[in-house]
Order: structure tokens, then sequence, then C-alpha cells
């Protein structure tokens, strides 16, 4: 779904089954929608990464459907500059995501630290029916 409020400029929003098969039917959502906006290759790529991330964490804890939302947002608080991609993956699950430390040799792990160092600002926060870890990434321009 494409729509828009008046907070945000345009928005898309998905909901997905949590089985294996949907991370890439999310990346490709994530992937034709920020092209068809046009949005910059760099931003289109850590949004698409980002997003498989965090879906493949919800895939390990959570049975329920997994939500994604993208929303370009021009208002941006703290002083920051111009527009931003706000990006939001959610599930039925309360808990927030926790950063772990990763071996070397660990598979896993490193999401929510990818999280971290490529977004401009990230949170988590509680709905009426689970979380919501959402993050910013900065749009050029």
């Amino acid at each position: 779904m494409v729509g828009l409020t008046e907070a945000e400029s345009i928005y898309a929003e998905w909901t997905f089954p949590a089985e294996p098969d949907a991370v890439r039917t999310a990346r490709h959502a994530v992937r034709d929608t920020l092209d068809v906006w046009r949005l910059d290759h760099h931003v289109r790529d850590s949004a698409v990464l980002l997003v498989s991330e965090l879906f493949t964490n919800s895939l390990q804890y959570t049975s329920g459907p997994i939500g994604v939302r993208l929303a370009v947002v021009s208002v941006c608080p703290a002083g920051l500059p111009g527009a931003a991609l706000l990006v939001e993956v959610s599930d039925p699950l309360p808990d927030p995501p926790t950063a772990r430390s990763p071996g070397p040799d660990d598979e896993g792990g490193r999401g929510i630290q990818l999280v971290a160092c490529s977004a401009r600002r990230w949170g988590t926060r509680r709905g009426k029916t689970g979380k919501t870890v959402w993050f910013e990434l900065p749009l050029p321009g």
C-alpha cells in the first residue's frame, strides 16, 4: 500500500507472513518501491540490507506477521538537516532486540550493530500488540 499523510510526503507498507521466503519478498518490495521513488541507490541498498537484517531477526523469534513500512519524512528532529527515509519493521513480540557481541566466527548477531552503524537514528517502540524497530537514513540533497 502506498499513500500520503500530513507529516510524510509518501509512504508504503506491507505485512508479510513469518516465513523464510518472505524475507526475499520484503527485500524486493523495498527495492522496487525505492526505485519507483527514485531514491539514491546508496540509500536504497542500505535500506534493503537493514530491512533484511531486521526481518530475519523477527523471523527467529516470532510466528506472527511482520510489517514493513517506508516513509519519506521532511521534518527531522534534533536539528538534523534535510529529508530522511524512515523505515519500520514490526512484529507481535513486545521485547526489543538486544545488541550482541558476536565472535569472529559467529554467523549471526550483527543486525542491530549494522543498523546502529548505518542509520542516522534508530530505536524501538512498543505497540498495542508488539514492537517496532525503526531507523532513518538521510536523503541526499
